[in-house]
């Protein structure tokens, strides 16, 4: 799996007419070379691949990544950069601009003049994450475990979810079945918003704040499989909604539904945005919804495609991409409503991998 993505990104690289690429970011590190660690650098060129790292993760690096050649550092950084770049005979090499410190960049640039010359850095974006956006059917199908672990969470902790309750301990609760079915680390940290605190999109659980009936409770979580994440987002009342929120929950949902049922292929992602944005500026609530419909999920919890959104790239919507369908209200004073699943695009249409019951009002 990981060669053929080597071959893919040499491909794109001799496109840009670039030697090799240091790749530091840790999602593009994984996708690449199967490493779970948290430390070391790839070096990709069209002959080469090699793995370097500390003498920590040695042993990891060769049960993990195998098919690498594992390049030890040792000492300070002129000292193995110089032996890690000296005999490459490279001109070109790119860094990912968009992880590198500028630190970093000034030290490294500074060895490579002495050791290297010839040698010139090339700032690259999203060469890694363009091959990421395109999921193979085996990061599909460890997505979907992610999306069953939160899935059953929610399920589980909020069927007998009883007021008094603090934001914090819900979050709490939830995160603590995922990991019990299996999550690694959460993907980011719960968001529990009940009451007017669902007014916030990102609302952090409050230890002080008890969730009270018949109040909207936004809760949006995720797991963690493997590498891959999931995201759900919940709005739920305990006891009896008031008639604001049935109304705002009914919005919110045709919305979402008119979303998962006519996106498609080839669709752009203003244009799957809109799906959603116009039943809610037709309810009148048009500047209660400032996010966009929906981002890529993958190694990231927000990978850096698609988009769904006013904003979005003209780039079209294609089959294997995962992401996210989260239309949502929010009123000051009174609260918000999110509804939000993961899906994919399966034979030019939306699949769902999240399929935790919603309400009926």
């Amino acid at each position: 799996m990981t060669t053929n993505r080597l071959i893919k990104l040499r491909a794109e690289l001799a496109t840009r007419h670039i030697d090799g690429i240091l790749i530091s970011q840790p999602e593009n590190r994984y996708y690449l070379s199967g490493f779970s660690g948290s430390t070391g650098y790839l070096l990709i060129t069209a002959n080469d691949a090699i793995f370097a790292t500390d003498f920590r993760y040695v042993e990891q690096v060769k049960r993990e990544s195998p098919h690498f050649t594992l390049f030890e550092i040792k000492g300070r950084l002129k000292n193995w950069a110089s032996e890690l770049f000296g005999g490459m005979k490279l001109e070109k090499l790119g860094f990912e601009s968009a992880d590198m410190t500028f630190a970093f960049h000034t030290d490294i640039q500074s060895v490579l003049q002495d050791c290297c010359p010839a040698l010139k850095m090339v700032p690259v974006i999203g060469v890694v994450e363009k091959l990421r956006t395109i999921k193979e059917p085996g990061e599909i199908a460890l997505i979907q475990v992610a999306a069953d672990i939160a899935d059953k969470a929610i399920t589980d902790v909020t069927a007998d979810l009883k007021p008094g309750v603090s934001e914090l301990e819900l979050a709490w609760q939830l995160e603590k079945t995922m990991r019990e079915l299996g999550s690694q680390s959460l993907p980011f940290e719960i968001i529990v918003g009940a009451g007017p605190n669902g007014a916030l999109p990102h609302a952090k659980p409050a230890a002080d704040y008890h969730i009270k009936n018949g109040e909207p409770i936004v809760i949006d979580m995720g797991a963690r499989y493997r590498g891959y994440s999931s995201d759900l987002t919940r709005t739920i009342c305990i006891g009896a909604p008031d008639d604001t929120f049935k109304k705002i929950y009914g919005i919110v949902l045709k919305a979402q539904e008119n979303a998962i049922r006519n996106i498609t292929a080839g669709m752009s992602g203003v244009e799957a945005d809109l799906l959603s944005r116009e039943i809610i500026v037709a309810a009148g609530y048009d500047k209660m919804f400032g996010h966009g419909l929906g981002h890529g999920v993958g190694l990231a919890t927000h990978d850096p495609a698609p988009h769904l959104s006013p904003l979005a790239p003209p780039d079209p919507l294609a089959n294997g991409m995962v992401f996210s369908i989260e239309p949502g209200i929010y009123l000051p004073e009174w609260g918000g409503v999110r509804i939000e699943d993961l899906v994919t695009l399966e034979n030019g249409k939306v699949k769902l991998l999240s399929r935790a019951k919603k309400m009926s009002l």
